[in-house]
């Protein structure tokens, strides 16, 4: 077919979005030139109308940052619904102060690199957002220049009501040598947990991802070792968390209990793990991976959200 003079012919292909890992991953499955094609599509490097609609409404917002030591590690921040302002289609606001017994602080510096998930749990809406800190005047919050905004499905969630808890200052942040009685069973009851996870060295090549995984409570199975194996089920073949361990090698991971306001956060050496029986345990995942935790926090109370 002959391409109609002055459109196809003339646009410029726009470049691939995704790196190495991703793509790796995509080409398993023999899906690499079609996600090629459909990448620069679907991620943009900013807020389209119903997304910036979308973020003044929650009431929290998950994020995915880097310590200077290279350990990812996701977190949750929170506020009355307007704490997250768009106040143009390339930025994003938060009205968040900053929380010294939260790890991920440390890689919240201004120019720093984080991924961001705004997810809505009673309507199962989720958007994805990867961008760098600009700090606001006061320290009283920051700004997330947009570098790659895009949407996903909403498989997986479980919905749920959510509200404010009363004002109760949490406890210090406990470091734990590993993970104890408590913290297993709030891992074997979670429906949910976020990951952290990155690609690049420290500035400007550097790419931070959050994401949210879910399944029936109890689909993430601890090993006897302390380590966390983790199903991967079907989903839009970005394979943009994936394709960030393949890469790093890294993780971090974040259970909140809806109960209690708690956090626990971990990060370590993560790893893909090849096919084999394992993957019988876990239905209908199509692929698991692992968490060695290097470093785990509990931070009790940390949360002003409940729910059931």
């Amino acid at each position: 077919m002959t391409a109609r003079p002055g459109l196809d012919d003339r646009r410029p292909a726009r470049p691939s979005p995704w790196h190495a890992g991703e793509v790796a991953l995509q080409a398993s499955l023999g899906m690499a030139g079609r996600m090629a094609e459909i990448g620069p599509h679907v991620l943009r490097d900013q807020l389209i109308e119903q997304h910036r609609l979308f973020y003044p409404q929650l009431p929290f917002l998950v994020l995915g940052a880097v310590d200077p030591e290279g350990d990812p590690w996701a977190t949750i921040l929170a506020g009355q619904p307007g704490f997250l302002s768009v106040p143009d289609a390339a930025t994003l606001q938060v009205a968040a102060p900053r929380d010294g017994t939260d790890p991920a602080d440390r890689g919240m510096e201004a120019g720093d690199a984080v991924g961001l998930l705004g997810l809505e749990w009673p309507t199962r809406r989720r958007n994805r957002l990867n961008g760098r800190i600009r700090r606001m005047p006061g320290d009283e919050g920051f700004a997330v220049a947009v570098e790659q905004s895009f949407g996903n499905c909403p498989r997986y969630i479980t919905p749920h009501g959510m509200a404010f808890a009363e004002a109760a200052g949490p406890a210090p942040a406990a470091e734990l040598p590993r993970l104890d009685a408590a913290a297993l069973a709030m891992i074997r009851g979670a429906a949910a947990v976020f990951v952290a996870s990155y690609v690049g060295e420290a500035g400007p090549a550097r790419q931070v991802d959050v994401s949210h995984r879910g399944g029936r409570p109890g689909f993430i199975r601890a090993e006897a070792d302390g380590a966390l194996t983790i199903p991967d089920y079907a989903g839009n073949m970005f394979f943009n968390t994936l394709g960030n361990i393949l890469v790093t090698r890294r993780a971090g991971l974040l259970f909140a209990d809806g109960a209690t306001g708690t956090l626990l956060q971990l990060t370590g050496a993560a790893e893909i793990l090849p096919d084999g029986p394992d993957l019988a345990w876990f239905e209908g995942a199509q692929r698991l991976w692992r968490l060695r935790p290097r470093r785990i926090i509990r931070r009790a109370g940390a949360l002003p959200l409940r729910w059931a």
